[in-house]
């Protein structure tokens, strides 16, 4: 292993905390549809624990509405009650065919609970991505204790690192700057 491969692991492991983020967000509702919202919900399927994503088509007909269309119609019922139970406050209604979820505009209150939620997301995307970091300097001096890297590799190789760091922080805050103006939107 040399300060390249290093290097790209790191930057490797940084872009991977940045999509876990970007996951984290699309759960976070805004008071706009979104499939995301349902997609990871799992339902009781047959006796097996299924995402909704997975057993039935969402679509989003409108900025408000979401609705989902079970393959098999033996999972209407399984959808509805996972969606109730979930954590989100959402009613799905059923017609038979189709479950329809309106969702309904965010309080005030609500909006800055997101928001703070938002926040912990970032916080624990930038504790990750130092995590990153930390395992990619101790990984330089382990090279440069073996001397496969000289000292002032070894500082550079350290400074690369710092920069990419700073380069990952920078585009978690300016994530959650967008996600935080999103959910604050009217």
């Amino acid at each position: 292993m040399d300060t390249d491969t290093t290097l790209l692991d790191a930057e490797e492991r940084m872009e991977k905390a940045l999509t876990a983020l970007t996951r984290d967000f699309g759960k976070l509702r805004t008071g706009r549809a979104s499939t995301t919202l349902v997609e990871g919900i799992k339902a009781d399927y047959y006796g097996t624990p299924t995402l909704i994503g997975q057993m039935a088509s969402i679509a989003v007909p409108d900025s408000r509405t979401l609705t989902i269309q079970p393959w098999d119609k033996g999972g209407m019922a399984a959808v509805e009650k996972a969606v109730l139970q979930s954590d989100l406050g959402l009613t799905p209604v059923n017609d038979g065919k189709i479950i329809r979820i309106v969702i309904p505009p965010l309080t005030e209150e609500r909006r800055k609970e997101l928001v703070k939620v938002a926040r912990k997301y970032s916080e624990d995307a930038k504790v990750a991505v130092r995590n990153v970091r930390r395992d990619a300097n101790d990984s330089l001096k382990k090279l440069e204790k073996d001397k496969m890297i000289t000292e002032d590799d070894l500082k550079k190789a350290t400074d690369d690192v710092q920069k990419l760091t700073d380069k990952f922080v920078a585009e978690v805050d300016k994530k959650c700057a967008a996600k935080e103006k999103e959910i604050m939107d009217i």
